[in-house]
């Protein structure tokens, strides 16, 4: 019937639409090659190196005593460019991207889990001939910070957890959990929109989420192979036997905390402070109108009371109410 071949046309012209639509779209939103953006984001103190067939970018600013900072989920090194510019005139700071991350890009071997980021990191610091150092992390970096603590208490003198995101992952125990097959669209396009959405709703205050951070957060998302690597990352995500890793932690820990953190509650702060059993000593600092992304949103305070708590006697703890 000519009716039915009217349709057929219809249809094929909007399926035609959609797909001319969506090829558009992936153009716009196509990868950026990693040397343009190493070209923009190096600085004379940026360096990679090899960690099992991984190319890892770091930064070693500084001298002094050897502090270790992890960057969160979604984010990069930069994140902690504010903390270093006064941690790095008593200590040498080393900072790395995470694979899937900022100029590390993606990791050949397709693995994305956190046992694998943290025998990463253990491999990083063994390639750097680090023998004992402070270690830190904020978010999924804090995690991180917090297995490789606890195993391996012989390295680390301190360790510092920055709002980590172990507690609000137990909740994320299987695999993939939370992340639909459709959000494989953001393989081809994902507008600059959602960084701003994701920082927005992670800072206190989301006016001072600037454009520069927008864009800086959005580039990394951008490089080549790197978005594929951000769902992989997500879907793989179990922060483990949380309980038997924090008992496991041997070291004086510093916990900081934004107090309008909408991902990862402040009243975690004491519940992460009564499960580090073994901790001989813990500080905890809060944050009043600070979120969940401290290290953008406040980090000369987060600087100021690290470093003074690394100065500090090893035994001396305080809790701030």
């Amino acid at each position: 019937m000519r009716w039915l071949r009217y349709l057929g046309y219809a249809l094929g012209g909007l399926i035609l639409a959609g797909l001319v639509a969506f090829l558009v779209a992936a153009w716009i939103y196509r990868d950026i090659p990693a040397e343009v953006l190493e070209a923009k984001y190096t600085t004379p103190s940026s360096r990679f190196l090899n960690v099992d067939g991984v190319r890892i970018h770091y930064r070693d600013e500084g001298s002094g005593p050897p502090l270790v900072l992890i960057h969160a989920n979604f984010a990069s090194l930069l994140s902690w460019d504010d903390a270093v510019e006064s941690l790095k005139k008593t200590h040498r700071v080393l900072r790395f991207d995470m694979t899937g991350h900022g100029l590390t890009g993606p990791d050949p071997s397709g693995d994305y889990s956190l046992e694998r980021t943290v025998e990463l990191t253990g491999r990083f610091v063994d390639a750097l001939q680090l023998e004992r150092f402070a270690i830190g992390g904020t978010s999924l970096g804090g995690t991180v910070a917090m297995h490789y603590t606890a195993a391996h208490p012989e390295r680390v003198d301190r360790l510092i957890l920055l709002s980590p995101g172990a507690l609000e992952g137990r909740s994320m125990q299987r695999a993939g959990r939370g992340v639909p097959k459709a959000a494989d669209i953001l393989k081809y396009i994902a507008p600059r929109a959602l960084a701003e959405f994701m920082l927005r709703s992670r800072f206190g205050d989301p006016s001072k989420v600037s454009d520069e951070l927008i864009d800086r957060w959005y580039d990394m998302w951008m490089r080549e192979g790197q978005r594929a690597a951000i769902l992989a990352r997500l879907r793989s995500y179990s922060s483990a036997d949380i309980v038997k890793v924090t008992a496991a932690v041997r070291v004086p820990t510093l916990i900081l905390w934004g107090e309008k953190n909408p991902q990862a509650p402040v009243a975690q702060a004491e519940e992460l402070r009564r499960m580090l059993t073994g901790a001989p000593a813990i500080s905890v600092i809060t944050y009043p109108g600070i979120g969940h992304m401290a290290a953008e949103e406040a980090g000369p305070a987060i600087a100021r009371d690290i470093g003074a708590w690394l100065a500090a006697p090893a035994g001396q703890a305080s809790v701030q109410p």
